[in-house]
């Protein structure tokens, strides 16, 4: 059988380094003809931000040894933010990006890191972090709904549910393993 030839490292970083270069003379190009067309309507900077973001994440992932739900836990944070800056580039002022994106986010990223730990609980150790990371995350809304400086949605509501019955199953799931690893890092 034969084999396709692999890409040497000098050669991808080359062809990296030229697609990002890329990347940029299209981000100027954008705002160039942005300016000149329709001046009053930002959408040179909404094309801006999902190049950013295509980037942050094409650049992690080609990271060895890239853990998993560090891998969630940066598509979290990099779509949220990419969602309030839609939100705030278009000036609807309808909040649609904290009370309707950033909520499913939340949701999805929870789904996702029950789903690892199913599948691979034993490496639950390497997750736990993120998994705290996450659960923070996900109680945002539950401040922001207590101050009220967001509305008590039911995708608010659901987001901060499902993520405090995804950490206790995590927790029942693997209690016995995270006493193992504390056990063996603290020599208790």
């Amino acid at each position: 059988m034969i084999y396709p030839e692999k890409i040497k490292a000098k050669k991808s970083d080359k062809i990296i380094k030229i697609l990002i270069c890329v990347s940029a003379c299209i981000a100027i190009l954008l705002w160039v003809i942005n300016k000149l067309t329709t001046p009053r309507i930002h959408w040179a900077a909404l094309a801006n931000a999902g190049i950013i973001y295509v980037w942050i994440t094409v650049i992690y992932s080609i990271h060895k040894n890239v853990n998993i739900a560090g891998h969630v836990l940066l598509q979290t944070i990099a779509i949220s933010v990419l969602t309030m800056y839609i939100d705030y580039v278009l000036s609807i002022k309808s909040g649609w990006s904290i009370n309707i994106a950033i909520p499913i986010i939340i949701i999805i990223a929870n789904i996702t890191m029950t789903i690892l730990t199913i599948v691979s609980y034993k490496k639950y150790i390497k997750y736990a972090i993120y998994q705290l990371i996450i659960v923070m995350i996900s109680m945002l809304p539950a401040i922001l709904m207590a101050e009220h400086l967001i509305e008590n949605n039911i995708l608010n509501t659901c987001a901060i549910g499902v993520s405090v019955v995804n950490f206790v199953l995590c927790l029942i799931w693997c209690s016995k393993d995270m006493k193992d690893a504390i056990v063996r890092k603290f020599h208790w």
